[in-house]
């Protein structure tokens, strides 16, 4: 049974005359015959009383009258509710970042995208395998950090950022216009775990000079982190993004140097999933927000030569 097949039955129904069904249709009437015909050989029983020239319903087209109605509804509405898809109106999203710090950034334009599309449900998963929901089409994007190395996917690029020492403004290194990598691990620090993209950047830093990082204290808590720094209790390494959606004046960040720590932040999305007109607003509404709250830091010479 075909859709095709059931739009001519419903024009006849409308009509009770082939001749005038097959001109609303602009079909020749012996192709409407035969697309009726061929219905009503599947089915296996008539769909109309043929009565001289004039027509009319038998039970069994009766039955299927009310069903194709509930059909073309269904359809209407199918429509109906792709085209508010696309108006972004409507719908369900779902953007992924990892555990940490991006994520604290994803979910702060939760509140600005909620007042533009309230009809729009937003999921944020906090995952630590971002790209491969992304390949498998469980997230329409995420926020993630290169390199990210599959062919499957589009990445758009957000902004580079640095690594500072966090301190107390009246901590005595406060001052410091940079402080030397080798020179942290002398201090009381207060880390992400070591499943955060922001701690395993450290770590990696570590190995390959050679050094070793032992936290006092280790937290998921973002502002559990940002108060035991103000209080004095501790230093903490973390990036200029996240610095800055936090900055008070109760703070320092001191640069990082030899080597500097930096990274760059990309949305990453399947080049084969359809992107919606949601997504597109909540990827641009992201990019207006980095754009307008200045983070991160400018290209690193190395990347410029590379």
């Amino acid at each position: 049974m075909e859709i095709r097949q059931l739009e001519y039955f419903q024009a006849i129904c409308e009509e009770l005359h082939f001749t005038r069904a097959a001109d609303k249709l602009n079909v020749t009437q012996p192709t409407l015959s035969h697309q009726i015909k061929s219905l009503e050989d599947e089915i296996g029983t008539p769909l109309f009383d043929r009565i001289g020239k004039k027509i009319a319903l038998t039970e069994a087209g009766k039955i299927l009258k009310s069903h194709t109605a509930v059909i073309f509804n269904a359809l209407q509405s199918a429509k109906d509710q792709m085209n508010e898809l696309q108006s972004g109106n409507r719908g369900t999203l779902a953007i992924g970042s990892p555990p940490g710090e991006l994520n604290h950034l994803v979910s702060s334009l939760l509140v600005d995208f909620n007042q533009k599309y309230p009809n729009v449900t937003v999921k944020i998963v906090e995952s630590g395998n971002v790209t491969e929901k992304v390949l498998n089409n469980e997230l329409d994007a995420a926020v993630t950090i290169l390199p990210v190395d599959d062919d499957r996917l589009d990445t758009i690029p957000l902004y580079f950022e640095q690594f500072y020492l966090t301190v107390s403004s009246s901590h005595a290194l406060a001052q410091r216009k940079e402080i030397g990598f080798t020179e942290v691990d002398r201090l009381p620090l207060i880390l992400l775990p070591e499943n955060h993209k922001c701690r395993q950047l450290v770590d990696a830093t570590c190995r390959m000079t050679g050094k070793q990082m032992t936290p006092f204290v280790e937290t998921n808590s973002i502002s559990t982190i940002f108060n035991l720094v103000k209080s004095g209790a501790g230093v903490s390494i973390l990036s200029k993004s996240l610095i800055d959606l936090n900055r008070d004046g109760a703070i320092s960040a001191i640069p990082i140097v030899n080597p500097t720590l930096y990274r760059q932040i990309v949305i990453i999305m399947n080049k084969d999933k359809f992107l919606s007109h949601a997504a597109r607003a909540f990827i641009s509404l992201l990019q207006q927000f980095v754009e307008n709250n200045k983070l991160g830091n400018p290209v690193p010479h190395a990347v410029l030569e590379s």
